[in-house]
């Protein structure tokens, strides 16, 4: 809207034009709201289905392997032997999670079928083929959770095996496994938190002193009872 003087009339410039109205343009709000229909449309709750296998197969990858080396290299401080269990882990590892996951999902899978069944039948009418449509996108998906699973558990106890590969002091190898397992444990959580949109503080904190403990626990106990072994 042009500004009006207190006269009434409407200001005009020095060559007797009527200054134009120039329209707003709202840029930013409709960014906005571009942005949290993006967020709307994404299902956190489907995504936290194959996120909770990655995050477990990240996180039993990076501790499980770092603490077998550990464990190994408490009483054997030779650089294959830490090696060969890291690889042995990691293999075993990748496999049983897979399978495990796989098993544990089919079940969860078929729980929940049931469960919807016997609730549908309660239900009249049309209402049955709709709410079990609706409710069938939630129920857990077998196969992504263990390929989740498998190739996060791959790629966590790459870390530590990676790490060892080229040094052969004893001490220094156990120093360098240790730090890359922890960064390691802080960017899982960090990444873990950005795809849930959960604290990432928290999840860092929580990933660090988790693998921090089950690797104390397990280098301690392999040192006592290698000591005890070898008396």
């Amino acid at each position: 809207m042009a500004n009006v003087t207190p006269n009434g009339s409407v200001p005009h410039n020095h060559v007797g034009a009527v200054l134009p109205t120039i329209p707003t343009i709202k840029i930013d709000e409709k960014q906005t709201l571009a942005t949290s229909e993006d967020h709307t449309s994404i299902d956190y709750l489907q995504r936290a289905q194959w996120l909770r296998a990655a995050v477990l197969g990240a996180n039993d990858g990076l501790v499980s392997v770092t603490s077998l080396m550990m464990g190994v290299g408490a009483v054997k401080r030779d650089e294959k032997a830490m090696l060969l269990a890291g690889f042995a882990g990691l293999v075993a590892g990748t496999c049983g999670m897979a399978i495990g996951e796989f098993v544990a999902v089919c079940t969860q899978y078929e729980v929940e079928l049931g469960q919807m069944k016997r609730d549908m039948n309660m239900t009249v009418g049309e209402e049955k083929d709709l709410e079990m449509g609706m409710e069938k996108r939630a129920l857990p998906n077998p196969l992504q959770a263990t390929l989740a699973s498998a190739v996060s558990f791959s790629i966590g106890a790459l870390v530590p095996l990676l790490s060892a590969a080229f040094i052969e002091n004893y001490r220094n190898r156990v120093i360098v496994v240790v730090a890359m397992a922890s960064l390691a444990l802080v960017v899982f959580g960090s990444v873990g938190a950005q795809l849930g949109k959960t604290p990432k503080l928290k999840s860092c904190v929580r990933f660090l002193l988790g693998g921090w403990i089950a690797m104390s626990i397990t280098f301690g106990l392999t040192k006592l009872m290698g000591a005890s072994a070898l008396e």
